[in-house]
């Protein structure tokens, strides 16, 4: 029988098996995680941290990045999955920035969402790198783990996980939960052929549920 797994377990097992758990983007600014976070999108995090520092260096401030040409910033980022409208995002993101928040990057949801091709995941891990302020991004990790733990539905959207999840844990749990979670996913919970005998949830989640 699935049932939920109690939040203080699923907290208390995340922090010892995976204590350090981390963003695994680079980056050195707001402007920088907001880029990077951005360029992740259908692509892994290697990936964007292999075209990143030239981009950065090249295009280091909004103001820059706006002037770009895009045929340079295509160049620079085409080796990652969808680089050519992400390029174009990229050069009206940084226009967007410093015509409407001064070349700062802001540090709402609302404000943040705003902006071209960023949406509310995006948003969210800019808001718990950048300005520590507490948020929960739900990615494909943590949308798949929640699901067969009990948190969600098989049919919630990443957003309504997010919802769900913010209720039962503290807010100040929201950022290191966000990196165990993805680390959690990526060793052990996988999409495909997870690896069970590790895990201390056996028999209680909805993937061995449904394989019977």
């Amino acid at each position: 029988m699935t049932t939920m797994i109690d939040p203080k377990e699923l907290s208390d097992y995340l922090s010892g098996e995976f204590p350090d758990a981390r963003c695994s983007l680079w980056f050195r600014s707001p402007f920088e995680c907001l880029v990077a976070v951005s360029l992740s999108a259908q692509t892994t995090d290697e990936a964007v941290n292999r075209v990143t520092p030239a981009l950065f260096g090249a295009y280091p401030t909004p103001e820059q990045m706006g002037a770009a040409d895009i045929e340079d910033v295509e160049a620079k980022i085409r080796s990652i999955g969808l680089y050519h409208n992400k390029a174009r995002n990229l050069i009206a993101l940084g226009n967007a920035l410093q015509e409407r928040f001064g070349g700062a990057v802001p540090h709402t949801i609302e404000e943040l969402t705003s902006l071209p091709g960023v949406g509310v995941k995006t948003a969210s891990v800019v808001l718990i790198e950048s300005f520590d302020i507490p948020a929960f991004p739900v990615d494909t990790h943590i949308s798949r783990i929640c699901k067969r733990l009990g948190y969600a539905k098989d049919g919630d959207s990443a957003e309504k996980i997010m919802s769900k999840v913010k209720r039962l844990f503290d807010e100040q749990e929201y950022k290191d939960l966000h990196h165990r979670l993805i680390a959690f996913g990526r060793s052990i919970c996988h999409a495909k052929s997870p690896e069970c005998e590790k895990c201390p949830f056996t028999g209680r989640c909805r993937f061995k549920a449904d394989a019977r």
